[in-house]
């Protein structure tokens, strides 16, 4: 299981928000490239990369820091944030995105989004932000009608190859992650699922851990449990 430290920017600085709120944001580095090189050089696996400030705009706001972060680094980087165009992708695959997510274009656009999954195969992830039981698309600012088990189906039918499934009520809150929903998406999906939201200290990672011994799941993001100190961060390599 890959345990991915998340980098989330906003106006140039690495920021996490409280449950997707921009209003409750709290800056944790002022400089985005040294805190990537960090968790590189403490043997991070790879790294979640979000531009927030995109992901609002519908279109890649921070290309040229996306470019320097990933262009100092020697680990594979994932990126999303306001990727709503084959031309968005194509943009973040040449500035040497390993991975680029897809999200509200494949709730707003379902077509466009599978000829993006056909397209460029396991380059592209779904971005599964799940918000009372629904996609939430828009930078989480608004929700679809779909219940999102269903969205998922239809998405890994359209060709998607990698869920990165958040739980956005529970995002920069450590209150844990809920692994009933989880659970349910793992049970829906054969697809390899990344978890994102919540993650609060070493025993939410141990019972990750156990989880993916018997299901799709492949990974963890973790965020502000590492940035207050709940988890260590060399965390990747204890439960990796």
């Amino acid at each position: 299981m890959e345990v991915i430290p998340a980098i989330d920017l906003r106006g140039g600085y690495a920021v996490r928000l409280l449950q997707g709120d921009y209003a409750q944001e709290t800056r944790y580095h002022d400089d985005p490239v040294a805190l990537a090189q960090h968790w590189a050089q403490r043997g991070a696996p790879r790294l979640h990369l979000v531009d927030l400030d995109g992901a609002r705009a519908g279109y890649p706001v921070q290309l040229e820091l996306i470019r320097r972060v990933i262009r100092a680094v020697d680990i594979p980087v994932q990126v999303g944030g306001g990727v709503r165009s084959d031309d968005a992708v194509r943009m973040l695959l040449q500035a040497g995105a390993d991975r680029v997510i897809v999200g509200t274009l494949a709730v707003d656009q379902p077509d466009a989004a599978e000829a993006i999954f056909r397209k460029y195969g396991a380059q592209v992830a779904l971005a599964l932000d799940v918000k009372s039981g629904r996609a939430a698309t828009a930078g989480w600012q608004s929700v679809s009608a779909t219940p999102y088990l269903q969205f998922a189906q239809e998405m890994a039918r359209r060709g998607a190859q990698r869920i990165i499934f958040t739980q956005v009520e529970r995002d920069g809150t450590l209150q844990g992650v809920a692994f009933e929903p989880l659970i349910d998406l793992l049970r829906a999906v054969s697809v390899p699922v990344i978890a994102s939201g919540g993650v609060r200290d070493a025993g939410d990672l141990t019972a990750l851990r156990a989880l993916a011994q018997s299901t799709p799941l492949e990974g963890v993001i973790v965020g502000k449990a590492l940035y207050e100190g709940a988890l260590g961060d060399d965390c990747w390599q204890a439960f990796g």
